[in-house]
């Protein structure tokens, strides 16, 4: 078995990478805004059917009530985030919300829960200071999501399915020209060649041992902008989600059970059956935001007041079965399937790695700073500073993968196709099929174990200098074991060798998470350091910026948040 001479062609003006709600709200766009731009959807799962905007339970947040108003979702989004966030992205998108809802019922055919009189029904989420959360029941992603894929039947883009992309590629005087991709089904690699690329892909929590994502989002589009150059920011915020089922070796483990529980009444209880969020926020309680919450969870495991599974439990039976069933029936009948009952008695819950806040930096317009390369929703850093709300990650999905798609008809105008520099294209597709070629070397599942346990001890809830520093070493041993794998079989459908790709990604992102939480010498948001334990405006009101060297190790820089629109009040300022 060689290495294939040439990759299949494929000419496209719009190529959009990822199809969750970024990428089908981009190509709804685009279509929108020109008919005429042909787009190819390169998904590395099912179009519309893989990634983790489907699986959002609990909602969107969009101002809707006359009593509810835009500064409010503001300033609670830059409150959640610690004042970390890029404020002219986090206003865009609470500005944007209320519209995109309503483009979602009444262009794309959501059906969102309403109330008697009519109007959407906005229910309580943690962090927030009025119930503006839009939902369908607790499987909004499913409602969004499905009728998204619905309108890709109208709009027709080339659907590239189980297609994962590699790599972005310049032209010999360094423009963008396009991306490799390999159909892993077939094992045939692809060059796409593109006017202008949007990547979409989601982001990379599977590296830790508990959670929450789809199996597939392993940071591939962070880890292909960075192999380019593009600067990236805030990459050592990573969200705990504080209510991940436990349910041992299942995969349903770090599933989440999501914020509207708590916003419902939902109490956290420790093994006395002690309800501890008051020794953590006695004024918010549970409705506190998800980095204190997951921190507070974290802090009773840890100091033996666990469970039999190493969790705390969540409780919301008080309601009543059927009052929780009619309102939380996709969270029921998870429970239910191992062995646990969320209508009639408490369940098991553990902090479960959920949501990158970090990612590439963007303009409110998704441009990057390389010129026909925009990039949306979770591969994008800023929006949400130190800490996601809930219900805020579903909207800026939808809003900016929209904005892309506005733009993206602007971008691909001016800009013809290029010739790929074939050297580019050629060492993207011989590096990715190395492990195909080794006849030995190590297979790459008890590495993908060794790195998720590494992270989970190392650089997961609470943070040390000593705990990042032996992260680091073991990072760069993993990564010279990764550049040996071997992945044995024929090219097609080899889920071995898949696995490989994938860890290259994850083990590179891991890199940048260590690299930027050992840079941030202080705790804000879900960034907590216990040998820093305070939150210091006065020195860290700043973001980590880190892109690639020319010897390929991270160079890490820091810039002042530009405080343009809101400073932090003085009670803010306290850890």
């Amino acid at each position: 078995m060689g290495f294939p001479t040439e990759p299949d062609v494929i000419d496209t003006d719009v190529a959009v990478i990822g199809s969750g709600g970024a990428g089908l709200m981009c190509v709804l766009h685009v279509h929108a805004a020109d008919p005429r731009l042909s787009v190819a959807l390169v998904s590395k799962g099912a179009v519309g059917r893989s990634g983790c905007t489907r699986m959002v339970q609990g909602g969107y947040n969009a101002v809707l009530d006359p009593s509810d108003s835009i500064d409010a979702h503001f300033r609670d989004t830059l409150d959640g985030g610690k004042y970390l966030n890029d404020q002219e992205l986090a206003w865009t998108l609470v500005n944007d919300a209320p519209r995109v809802i309503n483009e979602l019922e009444t262009r794309v055919g959501c059906f969102f829960d309403r109330g008697p009189d009519g109007r959407i029904n906005q229910k309580a989420f943690a962090g927030q200071s009025f119930d503006r959360t839009v939902h369908r029941g607790d499987l909004t992603g499913i409602e969004i999501m499905g009728r998204l894929r619905d309108q890709m039947f109208r709009v027709g883009p080339r659907e590239l399915e189980d297609v994962r992309a590699l790599d972005l590629v310049r032209d010999k005087d360094g423009e963008l020209a396009g991306l490799t991709a390999l159909d892993w089904r077939t094992g045939r690699a692809m060059l796409i060649r593109a006017r202008v690329i949007v990547v979409a892909t989601g982001g990379a929590a599977t590296m830790w041992k508990i959670a929450a994502p789809a199996r597939e989002k392993t940071g591939d589009g962070v880890a292909m902008c960075y192999r380019a150059g593009l600067p990236l920011r805030d990459m050592e915020m990573l969200q705990f989600h504080p209510t991940g089922l436990l349910a041992g070796a299942s995969r349903l483990t770090g599933a989440v059970l999501e914020e509207g529980l708590r916003g419902a009444g939902a109490r956290l209880l420790n093994a006395d059956g002690e309800r501890y969020m008051s020794r953590y926020d006695a004024r918010r309680m549970e409705r506190s935001t998800r980095d204190v919450v997951a921190r507070a969870s974290y802090t009773e495991i840890m100091s033996g007041r666990g469970t039999r599974l190493g969790g705390v439990h969540i409780d919301i039976s008080h309601l009543g079965a059927e009052e929780v069933e009619r309102r939380f029936p996709g969270m029921v009948a998870r429970t239910r399937q191992v062995g646990q009952d969320l209508a009639t008695g408490p369940v098991e819950v553990s902090p479960t790695a959920h949501f990158h806040m970090g990612g590439v930096i963007i303009d409110r317009d998704c441009r990057t700073e390389m010129a026909g390369l925009l990039v949306a929703g979770e591969d994008a850093g800023g929006t949400h500073g130190a800490n996601r709300l809930g219900g805020n990650g579903v909207a800026e999905s939808t809003v900016y993968g929209a904005r892309a798609g506005d733009q993206v008809a602007r971008e691909a105008a001016g800009r013809p196709l290029r010739d790929p520099d074939p050297e580019e294209v050629a060492a993207s597709i011989h590096q990715a099929y190395a492990p195909l070629h080794r006849e030995s070397g190590p297979l790459p599942f008890p590495l993908t174990t060794e790195l998720k346990e590494l992270m989970w001890a190392r650089c997961g809830v609470v943070r040390d200098r000593d705990g990042l520093l032996a992260a680091r070493t073991a990072l760069d041993r993993l990564s010279e074991q990764v550049a040996a794998v071997c992945a044995p079989g024929p090219a097609a459908a080899n889920y071995t060798w898949q696995e490989a790709l994938d860890l290259v990604n994850q083990i590179t992102v891991a890199q940048l998470v260590v690299e930027s939480a050992l840079t941030r010498e202080e705790s804000r948001g879900a960034h907590y350091r216990s040998d820093f334990p305070e939150r210091r405006d006065d020195a860290w009101l700043r973001y980590v910026i880190v892109r690639r060297a020319s010897d390929g190790r991270p160079d890490l820089s820091t810039r002042p948040v530009e405080t343009t629109r809101l400073v932090p009040e003085p009670e803010e300022t306290a850890p």
